[in-house]
Parts: C-alpha cells; sequence; structure tokens
C-alpha cells in the first residue's frame, strides 16, 4: 500500500511540474508574440530627420526598435529625460554603436540621442512612447 501512495505522489508532482512548465512556456510566449519590431526611420534609417518618425505610431512596452545607421557618422544613445533635453547623456546611459543597434521598448518614455559631431543639437534625438 506504501507503493501506490508513493507512485500517486511522484504522479502528482510530475503533473504540477508539467503544469507549471506549460504556464511558463505560454506566459513568456504570449509576451513574445505580442512584441512588433519596428525600424527607425523606415528606410532612411536613423539620421538627422528620424525626430518625427515616431509620431502616430503606437508603441508598447516590449517592442524592438532597430537602429540602422553609419557607424562612423551617428550612435544611438539611451538617455534619461533630461540627458535628451541637455543632448548631455547621464554617466550611466547605454550607447550603441555597431550601426545596427535592438533596443527593446520599456514602459513609458524611451529618450535616444546622437551625440556624434553635434547632432542631438541639430535635431538628432527622439522621444518613444510604449503603453
Amino acid at each position: 500500500m506504501a507503493r501506490g501512495r508513493g507512485s500517486a505522489m511522484r504522479g502528482a508532482v510530475a503533473v504540477a511540474f508539467l503544469a507549471v512548465v506549460v504556464s511558463c512556456i505560454f506566459l513568456s510566449g504570449c509576451g513574445v508574440a505580442d512584441a512588433a519590431t519596428y525600424y527607425v526611420g523606415d528606410s532612411l534609417g536613423w539620421s538627422l530627420g528620424s525626430g518625427s518618425w515616431p509620431s502616430g505610431k503606437k508603441f508598447h512596452a516590449g517592442d524592438i526598435l532597430v537602429f540602422r545607421y553609419l557607424p562612423w557618422m551617428h550612435n544611438v544613445v539611451a538617455v534619461d529625460e533630461d540627458g535628451y533635453a541637455d543632448c548631455n547623456p547621464p554617466p550611466f546611459s547605454r550607447y550603441y554603436t555597431s550601426g545596427s543597434d535592438s533596443v527593446r521598448l520599456a514602459r513609458g518614455d524611451n529618450f535616444f540621442v546622437c551625440t556624434r559631431y553635434g547632432h542631438c543639437n541639430l535635431g538628432m534625438k527622439m522621444v518613444v512612447t510604449a503603453v
């Protein structure tokens, strides 16, 4: 009789484990399936005219922005609101320099600037709001 209870207990544990694994896969899969990928600036890429590119688009937390640009001419720096306003990235800012960078959006305002050759001061900056 003890043998039967042990088998039942192992079976229950296996079923519970399987339920947890399936739930984790399902929940993480839902977030990924809903995420969209956007190419900043469309065919023009990340450039001096990119500031207005987000206008009219609806972004969600988890969406991916792909910044395409000439790495010797531009970069992408994820900054806070002050860094955006001042074109002066704070020390904790994330710099992207590959020329093809993917950035996952956080909920709220996401600020990006180019720090090369005074481009930010010329308007090469962008805010993307994700809901």
